[in-house]
């Protein structure tokens, strides 16, 4: 594995923390405590990594010559039902993790262009944008567990119900589907986005 594999390595499991970290203080602020109570707005990793999609999977992707790489981490709990608002609060809480890598993306870029870091530096900012637009992304792709299914979920009538118990119920041959074929639909879009940036 050369040097710039283990860079983005890192840089995305510091990512998906902090995505995590994102979800679980965002609900905690909107008043369920369930992430805290279980210590998961700490930074420290291993209360957040995934041995398979933080790891694993990332690492095996990046040794095979996958075009693309996909990684995740233990998803941060919480319950709707202590929001005032169950439905917009959980809304709030899925954006808070995309939100979050697109902010660290723009920061990125702020500091690739204001500030001259010489090819070291370019190189961990270039991959700092590229993972977190990609991560945004990737996020909000309204399947289950992914963030964008409870945006979805959010958006869509309850008249709709058998619809959201479908994904659910399929939701891990969905996924695995979407990683294998879905994943040429959103990268223009990542594809695009980090150019805007880069």
């Amino acid at each position: 594995m050369n040097v710039s594999s283990v860079i983005f390595v890192i840089i995305l499991i510091v990512s998906i923390i902090l995505h995590e970290v994102a979800h679980g203080y965002v609900a905690d602020k909107l008043g369920d405590p369930t992430a805290r109570l279980q210590g998961r707005l700490s930074l420290n990793p291993l209360v957040h990594i995934d041995w398979l999609g933080s790891v694993i999977l990332p690492l095996f992707l990046i040794v095979s010559g996958s075009s693309f790489i996909v990684g995740w981490a233990k998803p941060v709990p919480f319950n709707p039902y202590n929001f005032k608002n169950p439905r917009w609060g959980a809304l709030f809480v899925a954006l808070a993790g995309p939100v979050t890598n697109i902010v660290l993306a723009i920061v990125g870029s702020l500091a690739l262009h204001l500030v001259h870091f010489g090819i070291g530096g370019t190189l961990v900012l270039t991959s700092l944008i590229i993972t977190n637009i990609a991560l945004a992304i990737f996020n909000l792709v309204p399947i289950p567990p992914l963030d964008g299914h409870h945006v979805l979920f959010a958006l869509i009538p309850d008249t709709f119900h058998h619809i959201k118990q479908w994904l659910l119920k399929y939701s891990f041959v969905i996924l695995i589907v979407f990683i294998v074929y879905g994943w040429r639909i959103i990268e223009p879009v990542i594809i695009g986005l980090s150019k805007l940036l880069l």
